[in-house]
C-alpha cells in the first residue's frame, strides 16, 4: 500500500509541475508587460475556470490527500525510538559503585545487564586545583 501511494504522490506531483508552468499569468496581457493593469480590478478577473484550472485543482487535492497518507503510514509502522528517559527497566541509568573492589565513579548498566565504569578526569598527584576566575566587580 506504502509503494502504490508513493507512486501515485510521485506521478501528481510532476503532473501538478506541469501544469502550474503551463498556465498563462493573470498580467500576461501588453498592459501587463509595462507594469499596468489596465481596467482590471485589484487581484484580476475572475474569469470562467479553465481545464488547466480545474486540473491544478484536482492534483493539489490529491497531492495533499496522498501527502497526509504517506505521512500517517510512516508513522503508524514505526514503534517509535526509545530513549533513556523513555526507559524505566534499567538500560542506560547511571548507578553508583556497590563494592570496594570496584573503582569509584559513576557507570552505566548496558541493556544486556553488564555495568560499565565511566572514566573520570582527575588531576595528577602533587597538583594545586585550579583557581577559581575572578569575579567581576560591579
Amino acid at each position: 500500500m506504502l509503494i502504490l501511494i508513493t507512486i501515485v504522490h510521485v506521478i501528481v506531483c510532476i503532473f501538478l509541475i506541469i501544469v502550474v508552468l503551463l498556465q498563462s499569468g493573470k498580467a500576461a496581457d501588453l498592459a501587463g508587460a509595462f507594469g499596468g493593469m489596465g481596467s482590471q480590478t485589484a487581484f484580476g478577473p475572475r474569469g470562467s475556470a479553465t481545464l488547466l484550472s480545474k486540473a491544478t485543482t484536482a492534483s493539489a487535492v490529491v497531492f495533499m490527500l496522498t501527502s497526509l497518507s504517506l505521512s500517517i503510514l510512516a508513522t503508524r509502522g514505526s514503534s517509535g525510538v526509545k530513549t533513556v528517559l523513555d526507559n524505566s527497566s534499567g538500560g542506560a541509568q547511571t548507578t553508583p559503585a556497590k563494592s570496594s573492589a570496584q573503582p569509584k565513579g559513576p557507570s552505566i548498566q548496558l541493556p544486556g545487564g553488564k555495568p560499565v565504569q565511566l572514566q573520570m578526569p582527575t588531576r595528577p598527584q602533587g597538583q594545586p586545583a585550579p583557581a577559581a576566575p575572578a569575579q567581576p566587580k560591579k
